[in-house]
């Protein structure tokens, strides 16, 4: 009885330390989607997003534990619709894309929570580095495209402070209250090439 109990104990601790089958997928930057939003005159938000977006992501759906993720991201591709806001989210008092070319995030862990996982990792900007945690909220199952490729999808958000990575600009309003809200929200839907 207790010889079995211990050999059981050994599969399930080799189970669990076995190490993930982890496939590579390289970003498709013309089906992912790095969208953020902010508050304008404390009234409404204001959406953007960055149209210059790669990456690599190594994941395996039965250990997601193991996942790992290197972003980047070019600040000068921000849009938001609109020319002169746009030139003065590039200029020193927001990226500062001339000083500043390059935004990273690198992975360090990934758990799960729920039906979610959460990826937490270094986000860079403006070279300022803080942890962030990105809730991915569905990774879809691998499907294979009309020209033989190997995609999965995955959709995530998370929040950060502008301020914690030295954008401070803004403008004090009349009615009270400032121009540009502190806390963007961010929302990405990426879309993967299995390598």
């Amino acid at each position: 009885m207790t010889l079995a109990t211990n050999t059981s104990q050994e599969r399930v601790t080799r189970t669990e330390s076995a190490p993930a089958a982890l496939v590579k997928y390289t970003l498709d930057g013309s089906h992912t989607h790095l969208g953020f939003a902010v508050r304008h005159m404390m009234i409404a938000n204001v959406r953007g997003e960055f149209t210059s977006v790669s990456g690599e992501v190594s994941y395996d759906p039965q250990h997601p534990e193991a996942t790992r993720v290197e972003v980047s991201v070019d600040p000068a591709s921000i849009n938001t619709r609109e020319e002169k806001r746009d030139a003065h989210l590039r200029s020193a008092d927001f990226f500062d894309v001339e000083k500043y070319p390059k935004i990273a995030f690198s992975a360090t862990r990934t758990r799960r929570r729920g039906d979610n996982l959460e990826v937490t990792g270094n986000l860079t900007i403006r070279d300022t580095t803080r942890e962030v945690t990105l809730t991915v909220d569905e990774v879809t199952p691998e499907h294979t495209d009309p020209w033989g490729n190997r995609r999965i999808g995955a959709s995530a958000r998370t929040k950060i402070k502008r301020s914690d990575f030295g954008m401070r600009w803004n403008a004090a309003l009349e009615a009270g209250g400032v121009l540009v809200g502190d806390d963007i929200t961010l929302e990405i839907e990426a879309e993967l090439i299995r390598q």
